[in-house]
This record gives structure tokens, sequence and C-alpha cells, in this order.
């Protein structure tokens, strides 16, 4: 009985089932990835798809600027508004919980199950974004003051 297969279709089935197909896509080519053999990629995906899932991201988030659909003037002007200062403050924030979940992660590997599933559920269930375990994290580093 291959239990990393099972897991990965349950969680596949719970993507499909709550019409969250960032979570079924995932689970999909993870298993795609073991039933083909190519599960030799496991070990490198781990170690870098943290870091190449940022960068997407990053990307993602920045191509406003790079399109030219926010100005020098606009992002200056968000200087000006109470709601843009507290976003600006809040994101510095999240970064920084997502800097200590990065290093907690690292550091506690056992963490890391509990924090994925509830990651998982969160995104299958509640329409979250699979950005969750950096922050949550983070959270748990500074609740048990590690990181």
């Amino acid at each position: 009985m291959d239990i990393p297969s099972i897991i990965l279709l349950v969680l596949a089935g719970l993507g499909l089932i709550s019409g969250n197909s960032t979570v079924t896509i995932a689970m999909v080519v993870l298993l795609l990835l073991r039933v083909t053999k190519l599960d030799a990629l496991f070990p490198w995906i781990e170690k870098y798809g943290l870091t190449i899932g940022i960068i997407i991201l990053t990307i993602g988030v920045m191509s406003p600027i790079a399109s030219g659909k926010y100005t020098l003037e606009t992002m200056l002007s968000s200087f000006m508004n109470w709601k843009s200062l507290l976003g600006i403050a809040i994101g510095i924030f999240v970064s920084y919980l997502g800097g200590r979940g990065a290093h907690l992660m690292s550091q506690s590997p056992t963490i890391v199950a509990g924090l994925l599933l509830g990651t998982v559920i969160g995104v299958a269930l509640f329409r979250g974004v699979p950005v969750g375990p950096l922050i949550a994290a983070g959270l748990l580093s500074l609740i048990i003051g590690k990181g």
C-alpha cells in the first residue's frame, strides 16, 4: 500500500470537492511524479521548490509595476493614505513572520507536517492561498519562542 500516494489522492480529492484548483493541480503533479518514477526529483523540489515558488509569487506581485500599471507617483502617494501605510506596516510584519517561519521550518522539520496539512486544509476548504506555511510557521515561532 502506497500511503504517500493515497494521501496525495485524498488531498487532490479535497481540492476537487472544494473547487480549489491550486490544491488539486499541485497534488496531481506530485502524484504524477510518484507514478512516473520521477520521484528522484523530490529532494530537488524540497530543496528549491519554496524558493522557486517565492520567486514566481514575487514576479506576479511585482508585475503591475513592471507593466507600468503602478507608477512612481502612485507608489509615493501610498504614503499619504493611512490604509496604505497600514498595508506597508502589515507587509513588513508578514515578511518578518515569513523569515522566522522559514528558519523554524528548516530547524524543526517535525513541525512542517502539521503546518503543511493545516495549509492544505486552509487552501482547500477556506479558499486560502498556499503561502500559509511560512506565515503559520512564523506565528508559531512567536508562540513557542523559536526562530
